[in-house]
This record gives C-alpha cells, structure tokens and sequence, in this order.
C-alpha cells in the first residue's frame, strides 16, 4: 500500500492508537487548515487527512481497512510445496502421497526482536542428585549470561512441591541468580505438574504480548499421578501463547510425556544423553527463541473430502512429530531467517474419473515485530489425476525424507510390538531397521538396533537407553536428510 493511503502515517498515528489517539491526532492537523481551506472537495490535502480519520474513527472501516493493509504489505511467506506425485492414475482404491511443505520468511527483514520472558522449570528430584543437577547448574549459569537486560528470567525447582528460585523479573544482577541456581539441593520425588503450574504462574507476571514467552523443562524421571493436569497446563499456556519445550535427561523420562506436553505450542522436546550436553540443548534453544519471526504458527486442517490427512511430522528449525487431532494443527515459530518444514502423508480417496484436486495449505501465525495477529497465509497446490499419468521419479528430498521416516516409524512400532506382547514380530522388525540403518550409512544406530534386536531374541525386552537413543537418532535423521537437501 502506498503512502497516500497509508492512513496511519496520514494521521501520524500508530497502528495500535486508540480513538481518542485517532481524535486528537485529527483535531491538532485540522488546525493547519483554515476554515475555507477545510472543504474535501476543493482541498486534497484536507481530503486525505478528514479519509484517514473517517476510516479510523470508524471501528467497523479500520477493521477491514486493516485487513487491506496487511494483505498488501510487504511481509510475506515463501511457501514451497514439493509432491511425491503430481499426476496420479484413476483408481479404485485409496492412494499415498507425500507433501514437504516449506515456510520461509522474507529474506530482507531486519526487525528488531522481542525481548525473552523466559521460565526454567528444574526438576530437583533424589535422582537428579550428583552430576546431572550440577551440570543443570553449570548450564544455567552459562545461559544467565547469554540474556540481556530487557529479558525476563524466572526459575522454579519442583520434587514434590515447587520452589520459586528466581522470581520473574529483569536480568539484573546475574551474580544473585547464579547463586540462588548453586542453593538447589535434590530431594523428594518428581511430580512435574508442581513445577509447570508454578513455571506459568511466573511468566504471567509481565504483558505477554510484548515478549517471546517460552518455559522449558529439565527433567530425568516419570512424574506420578499428575499426566492430565500437566496436559491440559500445556493447553492453557498455549493458548495464553507460551510455548512449552521438554528435556529429559538420562533414560528413565517418559518420551510420549513430553511429547504429549509440547505438542500444543509446537514446542521440542529432547533427549539428553549425558549431563554434560545440558548446555548444548540449552544454548540452542535460547538461540532459536532469540530470533523468532512469527509465533504460533498453525497449519489449518481442513483439506477437500478426497483428501484426507493421515500423518504429520515438523522436519525444520527441528524434528517433532504433529498432532493432527485439532481443526489447528500447531507448528511452533519460525526461527530466524531458518524454514518452518513440515511432511505430510496424505490418503487420496478412489478416483474414478479425470478430474483436479486442490489441496489447501493455510497458514496462521503472528508477525510480533509487526504487531500482527492471525496473518494468514495461503498456498494452493493442484494434483492431478489423469486416465494415463506419466511415470515419473519422486523429488529426491521428499525420497530421503519419507525413507527416514519410514525408519523412524519402524522403531515407534517396534515400541508397539513389544508393548502388545508380539516379541517375534518386534525382533524381526528391529533386524530390518538394523539392515536399514547399515544402508543408510549409520553405523551407530545399526550397532544400537542390533544390541536391541538380540536383546529382543533373548531376553524380550529393550532397554530404556537403546528406545530413547533410536527414537531420538531416527528423528534427527530427517533433519539433517532436509538441511543436506537444502545446501545442495
């Protein structure tokens, strides 16, 4: 929109002004014109300044007139979309398709970012006694001095009940917080709703909307009793819009759990092999956050009847599968000048005749340094399904993609077996992961898969450090198949 009806910059205005705002802004540029120069019709300057009050002044008229203004602003989404298959046969029955969808923002922004209103949750359980609450300590002393002034920090350490170490406030004195982090002791047992609902409590402190509101989760056990409660806090916080990220240290987490809790913000959970790689997942999610373009990216799920969408996985700025259960399915932030990336799986009913299929990707998600809510954006990609379609390869990235996930997959139900009592079955599929793994060059997991096959065949079970490091492996797989595709 050009300057001559920008009617803000017209008014000098704000674009969060509030009527009387509107008001005197009119009333002080009306004293620039006498009474006959303030006729519309024979004045363009006077018309141009009595529009812009006109249309702000009017609830109704800046709604829409706001709406115009985002629709032909500069600030817009790169959305690529690349199809395992572009033309399809006729069919009697259903047929697979894969979309790679890949959000970026515009390569000239240069937005100054919103300070951090950050909530560390730390569990201080007996099983975190030792090394790995030292480590946490070390961790957050680094992180401490990462933040600046204009952040928001608050720590809270729960066991059984929750303990405020640091109330939210501006990171002042980093030499106070660093000593209140070295005062945790570990004790008692691990019920991590304590921990989250006093994490919310602090970060509700401030006006959400002029921060990136994030609470991230340490923890190295199963919380007791409290699943539900932790669950539905998640719900609330996101749409509060604070993000949840979880990181479970060691092996006796519940990976589902944390899962489950960030699902809701697009949030990442993690599995922090040793103590000593606290800093690393710290650090680099404090990075992300630092950076973030637009919050609360959501993909709507309302594709056409011949279409239906059977899985979703977040590939890009990091790996976590999507919970396709909502009219909303939640993506997280876009990072940075990085892509949101997203694969999805999606089932094409029978197709009897010639015909095109349109398939929606929307888009929802706030601009912060904008100031913009719910910016939708929208793409259409078309397939079609033709009596003789031409045989063609697939995209080799959505190739590497799906054979990643496909292995991911595979361990997920090798879990399943197990748990459904079919130990046979769940041994030959983790020898078939394990020849996977080999041709694909990681030896490591292919060592790992092996020692939990033979586990399988001779004692029915796989252990807790062999589940995380091929769940968490396999995942990480389809990130770096993705950035490997993007640099090529």
């Amino acid at each position: 929109m050009t300057g001559q009806f920008d009617y803000y910059s017209i008014l000098g205005v704000d674009k969060s002004a509030t009527y009387d705002e509107i008001q005197e802004a009119f009333d002080t540029l009306c004293l620039n014109f006498p009474k006959d120069q303030q006729n519309p019709d024979a004045n363009p300057d006077y018309q141009r300044v009595l529009s812009a009050y006109e249309v702000l002044a009017d609830a109704s008229r800046r709604q829409t007139y706001d709406s115009l203004l985002v629709e032909t602003s500069p600030l817009s989404l790169k959305i690529e979309i690349t199809v395992s298959r572009e033309r399809i046969n006729l069919s009697d029955v259903q047929q697979m398709l894969y979309l790679l969808v890949e959000a970026s923002p515009p390569q000239n922004i240069s937005e100054k970012q919103q300070p951090l209103n950050l909530c560390l949750v730390i569990d201080r359980s007996t099983s975190m006694q030792g090394e790995r609450l030292r480590s946490v300590k070390a961790a957050v002393d680094l992180l401490v001095e990462k933040l600046s002034p204009e952040d928001i920090i608050s720590i809270v350490s729960f066991s059984d009940r929750a303990e405020i170490v640091v109330p939210g406030g501006p990171v002042a004195d980093k030499r106070i917080i660093s000593g209140r982090v070295r005062a945790i002791s570990a004790s008692g047992g691990t019920e991590i709703y304590q921990g989250l609902r006093a994490g919310l409590q602090q970060i509700k402190q401030v006006e959400l909307k002029n921060y990136t509101n994030h609470l991230i989760l340490l923890t190295d056990g199963h919380t007791y009793g409290d699943a539900a409660e932790c669950l539905e806090l998640a719900n609330q916080a996101s749409h509060l819009g604070v993000g949840f990220s979880a990181f479970g240290i060691g092996t006796e987490w519940n990976d589902q759990f944390l899962d489950q809790l960030v699902a809701p913000s697009g949030g990442q959970s993690g599995y922090i092999e040793s103590p000593k790689n606290v800093i690393d997942f710290l650090r680099d999610r404090i990075k992300g956050l630092g950076q973030i373009y637009a919050q609360n990216m959501r993909l709507k799920n309302e594709f056409p009847r011949a279409v239906s969408l059977q899985k979703g996985f977040k590939l890009a700025p990091f790996v976590q599968p999507l919970s396709l259960e909502e009219a909303e399915i939640k993506l997280g932030d876009i990072e940075g000048r990085y892509s949101i990336s997203f694969l999805l799986e999606i089932e094409v009913a029978p197709q009897p005749v010639e015909t095109r299929i349109n398939i929606p990707i929307v888009l929802i998600a706030d601009i912060p340094g904008h100031k913009i809510q719910e910016r939708t954006f929208k793409h259409t990609h078309e397939i079609f399904v033709l009596s003789n379609a031409p045989q063609t390869v697939p995209p080799e990235k959505i190739v590497e993609a799906v054979r990643t996930l496909n292995m991911y997959q595979m361990n997920e139900k090798v879990m399943e077996d197990v748990e459904a009592g079919q130990l046979d079955v769940a041994t030959r599929r983790m020898r078939h992961l394990t020849t996977r793994l080999l041709q694909a060059g990681q030896t490591q997991l292919a060592h790992q898969a092996h020692t939990e096959a033979e586990r399988l065949a001779n004692k029915g079970t796989i252990s807790m450090e062999g589940r995380k490091k091929l769940k968490y492996g396999t995942r990480a797989l389809m990130n770096q198949t993705l950035n490997l595709n993007s640099n090529d």
